[in-house]
Parts: C-alpha cells; sequence; structure tokens
C-alpha cells in the first residue's frame, strides 16, 4: 500500500504537480487525464496569488522514506495479541503500517508528516477479511480492554483519524480494506450487499461490469470508503439524481461491543420508531464498525453530457441556481465558482497542442468580455454534467440553458465543463506543491439556506482575508468560494483559503484560527458546522451549539449503552 500511496501527502506515489527543469509545471504519472501534461499557467497564477517563488523552496525536514526510529514504540496487550493470533487474523505492528493508519488529511496531519513530527499512532494494525473476522476482534477487545480505531479510506479531513494522545490503552487500527467484495446483486430489486471496506473507483468498476452504477462520487471517491461514506453521512456530487448516502443505504451490518446491530428487514422504508440507520450513519466510528451495506444500484446511464455557463457576476450565478433548484430541473451536477475559482481553474488548463484551439479559446474571451462586456475580475463560470436517457438529457440541458439565460449567462461550451469535473481528482494533489513553496491551503464545507447563501459567502471570504492580516501573513491570501450541491431549501458551499506563510514561526497554528474564526462566521451567517465532511475532533466543540444539550445528552446515552468501556475511543463528535 505504502508503495502505491504517498505515506505523508495525498494520493499515488507516482502523481503529483512539480515544476520541471524549464519551470514549467506539469503533472506527473500515467493515472489521469492531465498526466503528464503541462500547465503553462500555474506558475504565473502562483506567483502572482500568493508571493511564491520558485527560488524560495521549503527546506526538506525529512525524508521521502519513513524511518521507524522516529516512531513511538508500540504498546502491546500481550494477551490481546496472543488470542488474536489464535484466530488466524493477518496483523502488524511495523511503524510504517501504523503511521499510514495514523491521519487523515488535515493540513495540521500532513505538515506535521512532512517535517517527520509523529504524535500518538495506533500501537498494532488488523485486517479483517469478513464480517465474522470483526466480531472476534471486536470480542477480543472487550474482553481486553483494548481501544479500536476503525479505518476506511484514510481521506478524513476532520481529525476523525488522530489517536486520542491521552489515550493509555494499547490502541488497534481496525483496517477494513480487505472487506473490498460485492457480495451480491439483486437485479429485481436493484440492490447490491457490499462489504464495506470497498473504495468507491473498485465499487463503482465492479458494478460497471454488470451494466450498474450507484452514481455516488465524492472527491474522494478514489480512496474512501464505503463503510467511511456510512459513518460521515457523506454526499456525491451527482446526488440530484442518485441521491445522498442516506438516500442510497437500504440496510448496514455493524459491530459494535453490545453486538451486531441491523434491520431485519430490506425493505425500501419502515415506520418502527426512530430509524436505527440514523443512530450509524454519521456516528463516525464511536459506536463500531460498518461491515456490510445494502444499496440501491440504478442501470449505467446511456448518454452523458457536460456543459459550462459564464455569468457576469456571482449573484446572478447564484440566483440562477437557484431559479433551477426551484424548478426541479437541476443536472445531475451544477457547480458555481467565484471569479477567484475561475481564475484558478483558468491557470490549471493545460497547454493545448493546436494553435486553432488557442485561437478559439482566445476569441471565446474576447466575445464575453468585450462584446458582450463582461468584467474578468467578476465574471464567474458554473459547470453541468447531465446524464440519463439521451431525449431527456437534451430537453433537460435547454431548460436549463434558457434559464441561465433569464439571468445573463451565456453557455460556454462542453470543454469547459469537462475541464471543470476532469480537476476534481487532481485538485487535492495542488497543496503538496503549495507547500513546498511556503503556501499552505485548505478546503471546508457548509450547507446554508438560499437566502444566505450571498452573504455567507460574502461575509466569510472577507473573514479570512481580514484575520489573516490581524495574524501577521505577510501576503495576500487566497480566498474563494463554490456552490457544489443545490437542494430545495439551500446550498452546500465549499471555501477554499490559502496563504503564503513565508515569515511565520508557527503557520499551522497561524492556519488553525484563521479556519476557527471561518467557521466561526459560518455559524453566525446560518450555515451548518458541516454539508459532507462530519465533525470528528476538528469541530466537536461547536456540537452543543449545533444539536442542543438534549441532543448531546441523546447521543451520549447512546454511546454509553453501545460501548460503555470505550473501546471505540477515537473521541470523535462527543
Amino acid at each position: 500500500m505504502i508503495e502505491i500511496m504517498k505515506w505523508n501527502g495525498w494520493g499515488y506515489s507516482d502523481s503529483k504537480f512539480l515544476f520541471n527543469k524549464k519551470g514549467q509545471a506539469e503533472f506527473t504519472g500515467k493515472r489521469y487525464r492531465l498526466s503528464g501534461m503541462i500547465i503553462p499557467g500555474l506558475k504565473d497564477w502562483m506567483e502572482g496569488t500568493f508571493g511564491a517563488n520558485l527560488q524560495h523552496k521549503t527546506p526538506a525536514t525529512v525524508s521521502p522514506l519513513l524511518t521507524s526510529s522516529a516512531v513511538q514504540p508500540a504498546t502491546l496487550n500481550k494477551a490481546f495479541l496472543e488470542e488474536l493470533k489464535s484466530t488466524g487474523i493477518p496483523f502488524s505492528h511495523d511503524a510504517e503500517d501504523r503511521v499510514f493508519r495514523a491521519h487523515g488529511h488535515c493540513l495540521h496531519e500532513i505538515f506535521a508528516l512532512r517535517e517527520g513530527k509523529f504524535g500518538r499512532v495506533p500501537d498494532m494494525v488488523v485486517w479483517p477479511n469478513c464480517h465474522n473476522d470483526v466480531v472476534k476482534i471486536v470480542e477480543l477487545a472487550c474482553k481486553h480492554n483494548v481501544c479500536v480505531i476503525p479505518y476506511g479510506g484514510g481521506t478524513s479531513v476532520s481529525s476523525a483519524l488522530e489517536c486520542p494522545p491521552e489515550e493509555t490503552r494499547s490502541i488497534v487500527s481496525l483496517d477494513t480494506s480487505q472487506m473490498n467484495r460485492i457480495l451480491w446483486i439483486d437485479e429485481k430489486n436493484l440492490t447490491a450487499h457490499v462489504e464495506a471496506g470497498i473504495v468507491g473507483q473498485d465499487l463503482e468498476r465492479l458494478l460497471n461490469e454488470s451494466g450498474y452504477c450507484t452514481g455516488h462520487e465524492p472527491d474522494s471517491m478514489e480512496f474512501s470508503s464505503l463503510g467511511g461514506w456510512v459513518a460521515t453521512r457523506a454526499s456525491g456530487m451527482k446526488k440530484n439524481i442518485y441521491g445522498n448516502i442516506e438516500d442510497l443505504v437500504i440496510h448496514i451490518r455493524m459491530v459494535t461491543p453490545r453486538g451486531v446491530i441491523e434491520k431485519s428487514c430490506q425493505g425500501p422504508r419502515m415506520s418502527t420508531g426512530p430509524d436505527i440507520h440514523h443512530f450509524i450513519m454519521g456516528s463516525e466510528g464511536t459506536l463500531g464498525v460498518v461491515t456490510e451495506v445494502t444499496m440501491k444500484i440504478r442501470p449505467m446511464p446511456e448518454y452523458q453530457k457536460y456543459g459550462s455557463v459564464v455569468f457576469p457576476n456571482f449573484e446572478q450565478g447564484v440566483a440562477c441556481l437557484r431559479e433551477v433548484a426551484k424548478q426541479r430541473c437541476a443536472p445531475a451536477s451544477i457547480r458555481l465558482m467565484d471569479n477567484e475559482q475561475f481564475k484558478f481553474g483558468h491557470a490549471l488548463k493545460p497547454q493545448v497542442s493546436s494553435i486553432f484551439t488557442s485561437f478559439l479559446d482566445g476569441l471565446k474571451t474576447f466575445y464575453i468580455t468585450k462584446f458582450k462586456g463582461f468584467d474578468p475580475n467578476r465574471l464567474c463560470v458554473a459547470t453541468l454534467l447531465f446524464e440519463g436517457d439521451r431525449e431527456k438529457v437534451l430537453q433537460h440541458e435547454k431548460q436549463v440553458y434558457d434559464i441561465a439565460a433569464k439571468f445573463g449567462g451565456l453557455a460556454a461550451g462542453e470543454d469547459n465543463g469537462q475541464r471543470g469535473y476532469m480537476l476534481t481528482f487532481v485538485i487535492a494533489y495542488l497543496r503538496d506543491l503549495g507547500m513546498d513553496y511556503y503556501v499552505i491551503g485548505e478546503s471546508f464545507e457548509t450547507s446554508v439556506p438560499w437566502d444566505r447563501v450571498l452573504d455567507i459567502c460574502r461575509n466569510v471570504k472577507a473573514r479570512i482575508i481580514q484575520e489573516c492580516k490581524d495574524k501577521g501573513v505577510q501576503f495576500p491570501p487566497l480566498s474563494t468560494c463554490r456552490v457544489t450541491q443545490t437542494y430545495d431549501t439551500g446550498a452546500c458551499v465549499y471555501f477554499y483559503f490559502a496563504f503564503n506563510y513565508r515569515g511565520l514561526s508557527d503557520p499551522v497554528h497561524v492556519y488553525e484560527q484563521v479556519e476557527h474564526a471561518a467557521r466561526e462566521e459560518i455559524l453566525a451567517n446560518g450555515g451548518s458546522l458541516s454539508h459532507h465532511h462530519g465533525v470528528g475532533k476538528l469541530r466537536k466543540e461547536w456540537m452543543r451549539d449545533t444539536v442542543s444539550n438534549v441532543g448531546v445528552g441523546m447521543l451520549k446515552s447512546v454511546k454509553d449503552y453501545v460501548d460503555p468501556d470505550n473501546i471505540f475511543g477515537n473521541r470523535n463528535l462527543l
């Protein structure tokens, strides 16, 4: 696993942004459509946006290879270990295996890894192969008072995978990656029963071989697991057609210290008191391990079409998305980028091989900015993805473009839309490049009612800029947003911010202060604590304000009953 994946950064080891000997940005590897391409605008964008300088590279503080001597020795529970051996379930207490599963992808986690700083890490890793293996592990953990932290794809951005430093018991990382099979497909009921350790790209690939899909595509789907989606109440970019994870799940099987929890029936809906699935979804590894899930599947769409619309300003774009939601005609995905995001996306445009293509791009820009009078410093772009029956897609497309035109929107072509979605899976690699040149950054999200969307976007971006100034950041920060999901009554908004930290003695602390202030601003403007990233340990200080004292009390009561000895002791949520 560590040979294929980075242990101190995002994604595959062979895939990364870098500046070559000619000073041009390129994306390495062969796994993505952008792989092997030159990105001519990225250097100027980084220098212009952050004041970054390619001559000022961050000093390398740690070898690309993990040195086990830097990791604290494992605290092993010998009685647990002896009984585990008798089960035949694979395990390891090698430093590499432990460190790899000791973190998610929050900025502070990756920054610390790059500096070779390792806090509390799991003492051992176990790899169950099936539901019954998990039952055995949890029974042994209860018997010997061992702390268990479930691990799926490791893509958490809420500090959910961090080991509590005050935990004195032996910590076992329960890695579900070997539980990666589709157990059955029911073509009559359009459901599939799947082991929870499967990652998104494998689930879709295997279903596609039978002519089906789930349609659940979070930005992390290459690496995040089905169990992780359930545990965090995940959302995918095509939820307008397929739904969020809570809409897709029919049945969940979870192993807890009290035993296995599951419903007795796989009916589409029940009225049998509060839905126990909603105790499981969003539980973030605090109650047990999700082992198997039955979920809805759909026949693969026969037709897919990308699109894009350029608006004179962000306000017009938001008004268009609101109308699309009101008329319930949203495509599979619709995303609205503000002006800064538009420029960022433009900077990531790969080098074109054709002079004619370059000429056409210039012509389009001239038409939009000069002939139509759009201000290049105010315009924004929505990217669209339609899929389904061809005839219906074309009708749907016309409806959306007609609405866009009422708000000053101009169709900007399939290529721009497709490129926007192509970047979805490579954006996360940019943070590693930034950290090579004193730039740190992060994204975070919220959901908000429609009447607060513009306020929250304006106020949070302004708060980030002000906080950076107040905290001594010497270069102007990037503070930008996009509307990524639409609902009848509101939207999901993503914020991105980054800054050049040269001159700061503790850049991560400054970053965390700014992010904390941004979250306070989100809540003050009517936004939620999280739309789909979850709470973890990063945001749990706001849980009481979010769900009320009684709500927290209810969650604690469930935890105390299901897990009285805190075997699942990651300390998320509460």
